[in-house]
């Protein structure tokens, strides 16, 4: 089940990926590992670095391809801080983010925590998919 992490963290990403419909190609299993081996915001950058070895080269565009196809596969989330800063989240679960300025850091708020009172209305021809909240941080000086 998607939605239920903890199945994810420590078990098999080959059976994983193929469970979601994705061949588990060797750079796809490395990439998965990154990502799922606890619940983590990585960027497509960190997660460069982290499978990038003297052994092992992987392309950026490897990375993001694959990336983009979690998402589409429902595996990770994307959460987009800012045009410039994108994070890839290993937790599907609802929740919403705390974002620190000052550390780039970003860390989750349970579903539970914050309250909305009212949605407006969904535009004729479309229904609501999510709603995701970025509360912005800044270290105290």
């Amino acid at each position: 089940m998607v939605g239920n992490n903890n199945k994810r963290f420590g078990g098999d990403v080959g059976e994983l990926l193929a469970s979601h419909g994705i061949s588990p190609t060797q750079q796809r299993r490395q990439i998965a590992r990154i990502m799922f081996a606890r619940p983590q915001h990585l960027s497509a950058e960190q997660i460069l670095e982290r499978v990038n070895t003297k052994d092992q080269q992987v392309s950026k565009a490897t990375v993001y391809n694959t990336l983009g196809l979690f998402i589409c596969k429902g595996l990770i989330r994307e959460v987009v801080v800012d045009p410039s800063k994108i994070f890839y989240d290993s937790n599907t679960r609802p929740h919403h983010h705390y974002f620190n300025l000052s550390t780039g850091m970003l860390s989750d708020i349970d579903d539970e925590q914050i309250t909305l009172s009212q949605l407006p209305a969904a535009p004729d021809g479309t229904e609501l998919e999510g709603i995701d909240i970025i509360v912005r941080l800044r270290n105290k000086p």
